[in-house]
């Protein structure tokens, strides 16, 4: 359980730094430079979720005794508590970034996407009712892509992290 938690704080911890790079660095504020933030934002998440998520389970298989199995399930399994913890910490730190640090990017984030929709054609009442149910599931989308992005990767990240009962470790001379 303390690997799992670890890397996800690690993970999730990240993150916030990262979104903290782009706030001082104005990318959080200004909604022009808001696609470039959510580009690099992706890029550095991704980056940050492989690295922690290999570690993770290669520290998770280091745990498991080395006669033992550490097969495909069980690395997978591990990735995907490592993410959970990931998603947990990240919605507690979703909301002191929103809330505490830049109060105003949750509303400029809806508020890009809503100048999206009427550039669509989107009729303005229509657009008030998605920001409504956007402002209530914004932590809920955030939990659940970082739930299906860290499966994703552990899915992948497992095929190369398993061990099998007979792969022992080269004997220390």
């Amino acid at each position: 359980m303390k690997t799992y938690l670890t890397y996800g704080f690690a993970i999730a911890l990240a993150g916030a730094l990262l979104n903290l790079v782009f706030y001082f660095a104005g990318l959080h504020s200004d909604p022009s430079k808001l696609t470039l933030a959510q580009a690099l934002g992706s890029l550095g998440g991704l980056t940050i979720s492989v690295l922690c998520l290999v570690l993770g389970i290669r520290a998770r298989r280091e745990e498991v005794p080395a006669g033992e199995e550490f097969g495909y399930g069980r690395a997978l399994g591990a990735g995907v508590m490592i993410t959970l913890f990931a998603a947990l910490f990240g919605i507690a730190t979703s909301y002191l970034y929103m809330q505490v640090i830049n109060p105003g990017f949750q509303e400029m984030i809806m508020q890009v996407q809503a100048d999206k929709f009427a550039a669509s054609g989107m009729p303005a009442d229509q657009i008030e009712k998605m920001q409504g149910i956007m402002a209530k599931i914004m932590p809920v989308i955030g939990f659940v892509f970082t739930m299906i992005g860290g499966t994703i990767i552990s899915l992948i990240c497992a095929a190369f992290l398993k061990r099998s009962a007979n792969e022992m470790p080269p004997l220390a001379t």
